[in-house]
């Protein structure tokens, strides 16, 4: 069963063995697909991938070998010859009509969008309920809606959560975006900057053991060192809504990666959008009074807490040049280039990690202007699995 699907694998590069192939066949034998075409692609890159970095090459052969099969959130072709119709703009008085500020639920949205998918069999241009263009859908593109699915078109406020339709995992092997057993892998170097405490060997040391095992002909020999106690202190910013819309995902694997670690004495995490000004948010959603001044987050923390930003560093130039650019908040008299610099003088070592940075991702002259400037002031890498080593290196580095 499937056998072509084998070969069309190990063309794509794939190093499948027949213990990994037999193991997929009784998984299948055993009903685990529940004749479900999700779950068969999870189920084979789960037995099947034995790195992230070849998750490309497994949805290239399933692609290939499936070729005839619908997935779940497939666009029917009948509505993606509308949806690519060439000189499509977006509608100015439809756009008018629909609130961009509208909030979404995620799943909620990815649940509706399967549900239009089975239910639209017509072209459908400006409104709200449809898959289409222009107006106010959650569903299509050149409209005017955050958070919704992107299908087909090209990015315009770059606030979808999912892109319909585009391979997920290209140049996966260097420049990934990350998952949470990643995040925990690379925080994990964190720990040389515990302490040991004076008490027993009680902890695994995996090298010394390794060394003391081969040194000793290949018989186990473990060896154990003191426990350390943990002294890393961190800050943790987000930057959340607009353009941040489609890292939401990745930003809460990171969230939940720092408090399942058990590497931290401390962990602090606020919130900006767009900018770091004279106040940081309490929540994700930035509302409007719910704030901590920057005065008070200094008092609560010292020079050692080590401080990670994330955020895609997009902005227009007047919100970070400009003494009235925080158009949500206060600022107190200094715009947020003055507030970032003050910012980054506070603390011994900071790292701003950017979802955007060397994805591909174009971005306005003006913005990037903002985002060269911040470069500038702190030490900017992408969020990818390069990007996080090198910057955890930063943070772990002599001063």
């Amino acid at each position: 069963m499937f056998t072509d699907f084998f070969y069309v694998l190990k063309e794509k590069g794939l190093s499948v063995s027949m213990t990994e192939w037999i193991t997929f066949m009784e998984a299948l034998n055993k009903n685990l697909a529940d004749s479900s075409l999700d779950r068969l692609y999870y189920l084979g890159r789960m037995i099947l991938v034995k790195t992230e970095s070849d998750f490309d090459k497994y949805d290239l052969a399933f692609m290939e070998y499936f070729k005839n099969i619908k997935h779940q959130d497939e666009v029917p072709a009948e509505i993606m010859k509308f949806l690519d119709k060439e000189g499509m703009e977006p509608d100015r008085q439809n756009i008018e009509l629909y609130s961009y500020e509208q909030k979404r639920d995620m799943n909620e949205t990815k649940r509706v969008f399967r549900e239009r998918v089975t239910e639209q069999n017509t072209e459908h241009n400006g409104g709200n309920y449809w898959i289409g263009t222009s107006g106010g859908s959650a569903f299509g593109h050149t409209g005017r809606n955050k958070g919704g699915i992107r299908v087909g078109g090209k990015s315009g406020m770059r606030s979808a959560f999912q892109v319909n339709g585009e391979r997920k995992y290209v140049d996966f092997r260097h420049d990934k975006t990350l998952d949470i057993r990643q995040f925990q892998v690379a925080f994990r170097k964190l720990r040389q900057f515990s302490s040991r405490i004076d008490a027993a060997k009680t902890e695994l040391d995996l090298d010394k053991t390794i060394d003391s095992t081969c040194n000793n002909g290949g018989y186990l020999q473990l060896e154990f060192e003191k426990p350390r106690k943990n002294t890393v202190k961190l800050l943790l910013l987000f930057d959340c809504g607009g353009t941040m819309y489609p890292f939401m995902e990745l930003c809460n694997s990171l969230f939940q990666a720092v408090y399942k670690a058990n590497h931290f004495k401390d962990v602090k995490t606020y919130y900006f959008h767009n900018c770091i000004y004279s106040k940081l948010y309490k929540t994700a959603e930035c509302e409007y009074g719910d704030w901590v001044d920057m005065e008070e987050i200094f008092r609560m923390t010292d020079k050692d807490y080590k401080v990670i930003i994330v955020g895609d560093a997009q902005m227009a130039p007047e919100e970070l040049f400009d003494v009235n650019g925080n158009y949500r908040g206060p600022n107190d008299g200094k715009s947020g280039y003055e507030w970032n610099q003050i910012f980054s003088k506070k603390y011994k070592k900071i790292i701003w990690l950017n979802p955007r940075r060397h994805q591909g991702l174009s971005s306005s002259l003006a913005w990037m202007e903002a985002e060269d400037t911040l470069a500038q002031i702190y030490n900017m890498y992408p969020l990818t699995v390069d990007g996080l080593k090198e910057g955890i290196t930063k943070l772990m580095a002599p001063k």
